[in-house]
């Protein structure tokens, strides 16, 4: 293992299945989901959820919670004055900013706190809450893609000597009026469940989470004993450039990113042994993943774990990955939480079970045509 390879030394998962990596694992690999109906807002419909408490939890929250377990994680101690930050969320502080606009509509009512819901704020307040001061602090926004989009920011600010240490990741709150009323409108929001890559798939499930990484060098991480869950190998970014909220017929652009990745990592299909699929449910998403998975990886076995956790929009593939590195660590695949009869000749996994994992990809796909892979590699 080179010097600045990039490895993972800590996680922190909270999601409606559980609020620390551990509880959220142990409830995956045993098929659970945390969906369930809720009306959090009188003047909307009931609709299936995963929230995290009854109520829709805030950003702030949610961020300080995650950060923490990261942390604890990893065994490190507060302040960490010369640790990056890439905290991204693709909605950032909106239910906030529907409660001020309301305000102002009700009774003409502004004051001073906007500035501290700014997208940035809440990366600005995990360095805050780290101590760190001496570092790039950064807030990447990419739709779905933010999480992954996320952890190659981090992965680049190693890999070009501004950091030994970059704490990444992406948030996401998205419970708000607002949001669903926006999906409602869309026909996007599934009426019953997630059923990801199933045949009678409804559509996508909102929920609330987050996942942050420690990530560092191989040479910090070896220096100090730090346990290894696995090595970040590579990326592929692209953008389709087609439509708002649909994917491009082709798939060029997203078969790009597969290759950009797999060239990066120096890696080949075969030598994939799992996919964390994007996998929201919906109809048109879902077949066009199936469809470049099918042409480039007949073969891998793949799962989406957004049956059990609801699509946490741009928080999905820092969870995601977050997800990978427990499976490399345990050497077990999660199953695909919500598969009824599936719709695509893909080797779906049904229930958790071992496997010897080495290499997995994890993708994610957001509205804009924004394409993120990302490899991971067990450990030497």
């Amino acid at each position: 293992m080179d010097d600045l390879d990039v490895v993972v030394t800590g996680i922190g998962l909270v999601s409606a299945l559980g609020e620390n990596l551990e509880a959220n694992w142990q409830q995956l690999i045993a098929g659970n989901s945390a969906i369930k109906l809720h009306q959090p807002f009188p003047e909307l419909p009931p609709l299936p959820l995963a929230l995290i408490g009854e109520r829709p939890i805030s950003l702030k929250t949610l961020t300080a919670l995650v950060v923490s377990n990261a942390i604890a994680d990893s065994g490190l101690n507060l302040p960490l004055i010369d640790c990056g930050v890439v905290i991204g969320s693709s909605r950032s502080y909106q239910a906030s900013w529907e409660l001020l606009a309301k305000k102002f509509y009700l009774n003409g009512e502004i004051n001073s706190d906007c500035l501290e819901i700014l997208p940035h704020r809440n990366a600005i307040a995990v360095a805050q809450q780290i101590g760190a001061s001496l570092v790039p602090v950064l807030a990447p926004m990419a739709a779905c893609a933010t999480g992954i989009w996320s952890i190659f920011q981090a992965f680049e600010l190693i890999k070009t000597g501004h950091c030994q240490r970059v704490l990444a990741g992406a948030v996401e709150a998205p419970i708000t009026p607002l949001i669903l009323a926006g999906f409602t409108q869309m026909g996007a929001l599934a009426p019953t469940g997630s059923y990801p890559f199933s045949r009678n798939r409804q559509g996508l499930v909102l929920g609330e989470g987050g996942a942050v990484l420690v990530l560092e060098s191989a040479k910090l991480a070896l220096a100090r004993s730090a346990r290894i869950y696995g090595q970040i190998r590579g990326f592929g970014l692209t953008s389709d450039a087609y439509y708002a909220s649909e994917p491009a017929p082709t798939g060029e652009s997203a078969k790009l990113a597969i290759k950009q990745c797999l060239e990066r990592s120096r890696l080949v299909a075969t030598d994939i042994d799992y996919i964390h699929a994007h996998g929201t449910a919906t109809q048109k998403g879902d077949r066009h993943e199936a469809q470049l998975i099918e042409g480039i990886f007949p073969h891998v076995a793949i799962s989406s774990t957004k049956g059990a956790t609801g699509h946490t929009l741009g928080a999905s593939g820092a969870i995601g990955a977050a997800i990978g590195l427990k499976a490399l660590e345990q050497q077990i695949l999660p199953p695909n939480v919500g598969l009824l009869t599936p719709e695509f000749q893909l080797n779906l996994v049904t229930a958790s079970c071992q496997n010897n994992l080495k290499q997995l990809m994890c993708f994610s796909f957001g509205f804009g045509g924004q394409n993120a892979v990302m490899a991971i590699s067990k450990p030497k």
